[in-house]
């Protein structure tokens, strides 16, 4: 669960301010004004990195109380709907200086019978690095939908984070009184929106002050159709495995328009974001792409080329992916796309885009060269060949040992179980995750060497950055399927950090990117 504008400046004596960093401490507000009483609550005990290693990374979620499991469907993956996965944000709703943790759920399923429907988590963060499970008091457990990802944006000026949870079934915009409690207004402002809806990104597309929403979808199917799926794939010799996304039609993807945060209003085709070839909408990121002062949108595609829409400045958007060199790995070919991380990584002023992908196709990463235009950097920057083998999901850039540039981490778990039995073909239905390097503007896979939390094999899906204990360093969040999440705790050996209270005029904090 995950960035919008993140032009956040240039070098400053000798070491940059990383964009990343600043992004996460903006709008996933751990420098919040801090207003309410500290309660009591025990630190957990850090461990201390090894002499010789750089990255030293715990899984405290057990002893941090993050411990819902996130369901997916059946134990077979019948359906996509059953690997899919949902996300995650870290957040400080109550505006108290802590990061907060909003983490999305599935449906529980046993063939066509639905066991559970699993309730979306909100935790509270205490001092310590501990958290409060609040989802019952706060009203934001969900409604019985299945849900799939989620955007953080004070949307309507109220000066308090709200939560768009999207859902495979109807969004769910839940409005943060302030008070610690929350309430639904998708309907009322015209985004319920039924259908499987995956990834969104609010942004201010037409500059005019407030928050618009993109929300991207995956494919046109029912419930009946996820309840009675069987798997008729055969997939490189395997036992059938579930089908698609190829053989479905592809679900459009929506625009909602802003009226001053009272109402939105469907302007997808008036915006020019019509969604003509149906493509399978994965993931959404928000950022100004070409350098020209204006947010434009960047859509992944599972199996289908990627979007580039760019702003025209006026509220309208032109697609120009392919154009732009984006759209594309660099032999000409749509990969299965599943999540997007953007910044400076190479630290030339321009923004560089990464794309993770299925397993046997490496995530690719677009190396800005100015002008709007991209290049496939994959194998020169060493991302290609270490993310080859896993089927990888959410990512983020982040400077995890505060030396100054950004490294690289990656959720990877595979969509079929059934290879389990067949390990020599595509690995296994658990994988580790990965966690790279950054040295120069080229990748190093430091996995091994990134402590015990690395060691976790899962079939992970979301995946969030933020400082949840206030130490300094940047901890991860990771959604696993049919698992309790992967929370992990930064203990490296890291450099110099600076902590930013951001607060727009009027005490509004700023817009989450997801």
């Amino acid at each position: 669960m995950e960035g919008g504008g993140d032009d956040l400046g240039e070098p400053h004596e000798g070491q940059r301010l990383r964009r990343n960093a600043l992004v996460l401490l903006c709008f996933a507000g751990i420098a919040c004004a801090r207003h309410a009483a500290a309660p009591v609550s025990t630190p957990l005990p850090v461990s201390a990195a090894p002499a010789a290693t750089r990255f030293y990374f715990v899984d405290v979620a057990a002893q941090a109380g993050v411990t819902r499991v996130t369901w997916a469907g059946r134990p077979g993956k019948d359906h996509l709907l059953d690997s899919a996965g949902t996300g995650a944000a870290f957040l400080d709703y109550d505006r108290d200086g802590r990061l907060d943790l909003y983490i999305v759920n599935g449906w529980r399923l046993d063939g066509a019978r639905v066991v559970e429907r699993g309730r979306n988590a909100l935790y509270r963060g205490l001092p310590g690095g501990r958290f409060e499970d609040v989802t019952d008091r706060s009203g934001a457990g969900g409604e019985g939908e299945w849900g799939a990802g989620v955007a953080v944006a004070d949307y309507d000026a109220g000066g308090w984070p709200d939560l768009l949870v999207t859902n495979f079934g109807r969004n769910v915009l839940y409005r943060n009184r302030g008070d610690g409690t929350f309430e639904n207004v998708a309907a009322p402002l015209g985004l319920a929106s039924p259908g499987w809806n995956t990834g969104a990104a609010f942004f201010d597309a037409d500059g005019d002050g407030d928050l618009d929403l993109y929300v991207a979808s995956y494919i046109d199917c029912t419930l009946e159709d996820v309840l009675h799926a069987k798997p008729t794939l055969d997939w490189k010799g395997l036992e059938k495995v579930a089908a698609g996304p190829f053989g479905f039609k592809g679900a459009p993807d929506h625009y909602f328009r802003s009226e001053g945060g009272k109402r939105f209003v469907d302007a997808t085709a008036e915006a020019g974001l019509e969604d003509r070839a149906l493509g399978f909408g994965f993931a959404v990121r928000a950022a100004d792409f070409d350098g020209d002062g204006d947010p434009d949108l960047y859509v992944a595609n599972d199996s289908d080329p990627n979007y580039l829409y760019r702003n025209e400045g006026n509220g309208t958007f032109r697609e120009v992916g392919v154009w732009s060199g984006c759209a594309l790995d660099a032999n000409g070919a749509a990969q299965a796309s599943m999540g997007i991380a953007t910044d400076d990584v190479n630290g030339d002023g321009l923004l560089d885009v990464l794309v993770t992908n299925f397993s046997q196709d490496f995530s690719t990463l677009y190396r800005g060269i100015g002008g709007g235009l991209f290049e496939d950097a994959s194998e020169q920057t060493g991302v290609g060949p270490i993310t080859y083998l896993p089927m990888s999901w959410g990512a983020a850039f982040a400077d995890f040992d505060n030396d100054g540039d950004l490294d690289l981490v990656i959720a990877n778990g595979h969509i079929y179980p059934q290879i389990d039995r067949h390990p020599e073909v595509a690995g296994t239905f658990g994988q580790r995750n990965l966690l790279l390097e950054n040295r120069g503007g080229r990748f190093y896979d430091v996995t091994a060497q990134a402590g015990p939390g690395f060691e976790t094999v899962a079939s992970s899906r979301g995946l969030a950055v933020g400082d949840f204990d206030n130490d300094g360093d940047l901890d991860i969040l990771i959604t696993n399927l049919d698992a309790p999440p992967t929370l992990l705790r930064n203990d490296s050996r890291a450099g110099s950090w600076i902590e930013i209270d951001c607060e727009l005029p009027g005490g509004r904090p700023p817009a989450t990117p997801t």
